[in-house]
């Protein structure tokens, strides 16, 4: 490894925890030794910031958070330095969707977080959105859903597993947070190490200096890395930061 990485971006679930949602204490020291070295780490999740606040602050905060896909970035102190929001005309016509085929739903809005379980009980002009997503397990409904959003210019599709679709306003990506942050940092993209797992990491994944897929990602994702690590069962992110602080 060769490339003079100066800032670590981590995915969170399928990436730096494990399938209990926890941190493992060999990523948790491989994060630590990154950072006493100088190295930002940086989590880049499409979680809220509410379901990723204690897992930031168990590792010691960092130099910023990236949450929805990069639809939230926060600084250290978790203050919002950057925001960006769906327009109530997607979000419309996403719910049709959602009730035209039963489908699962799930969204982050500045407001709170809303799914199936929990729905919102106001207008949908009454929040600010953040991000709109499904889980669907028919493979056929879940296409007629991703060929309507994809055809739509004003949405960034991606997924963070093989039944769900993520949606945010195009342009906000994990990557396109990143590049934010390096600017903060007067760093450069090619001083980045991205490691990810699904298809919401595959922009960072590929805009990184290096890019790395977990063991356990989807197949475009380790086709577009520089190196696949082992799974997220098997410390795959202490493997890959020991790559490149060794």
């Amino acid at each position: 490894m060769t490339k003079d990485i100066k800032l670590i971006a981590l995915d969170l679930d399928g990436t730096t925890v494990n399938h209990e949602g926890e941190v493992s204490e060999a990523n948790a020291a491989a994060i630590k030794k990154a950072k006493e070295k100088g190295i930002h780490v940086v989590l880049s999740t499409g979680r809220s910031l509410s379901r990723c606040r204690n897992i930031a602050e168990d590792l010691g905060r960092s130099s910023y958070i990236v949450t929805i896909n990069g639809g939230e970035i926060y600084d250290h102190d978790f203050n919002l330095v950057e925001q960006n929001r769906l327009e109530h005309k997607h979000v419309e016509r996403l719910w049709e969707l959602k009730k035209e085929h039963g489908l699962y739903f799930w969204s982050s809005t500045v407001q709170g977080l809303y799914n199936s379980q929990s729905p919102f009980d106001q207008e949908i002009v009454d929040y600010d959105w953040l991000k709109f997503g499904f889980d669907i397990q028919d493979d056929e409904v879940r296409q007629v859903i991703l060929d309507e959003v994809n055809a739509n210019q004003d949405l960034e599709v991606t997924n963070s597993s093989p039944t769900n679709i993520e949606i945010n306003p195009v342009g906000v990506n994990k990557a396109a947070a990143l590049l934010k942050v390096c600017q903060w940092l007067d760093l450069e993209m090619d001083q980045v190490m991205a490691v990810g797992d699904s298809m919401n990491d595959i922009a960072m994944i590929r805009e990184a200096g290096f890019g790395v897929a977990m063991g356990n990602a989807q197949e475009p994702v380790k086709k577009e890395a520089d190196f696949v690590t082992a799974s997220n069962k098997e410390d795959g992110v202490a493997f890959a930061i020991e790559k490149v602080i060794d």
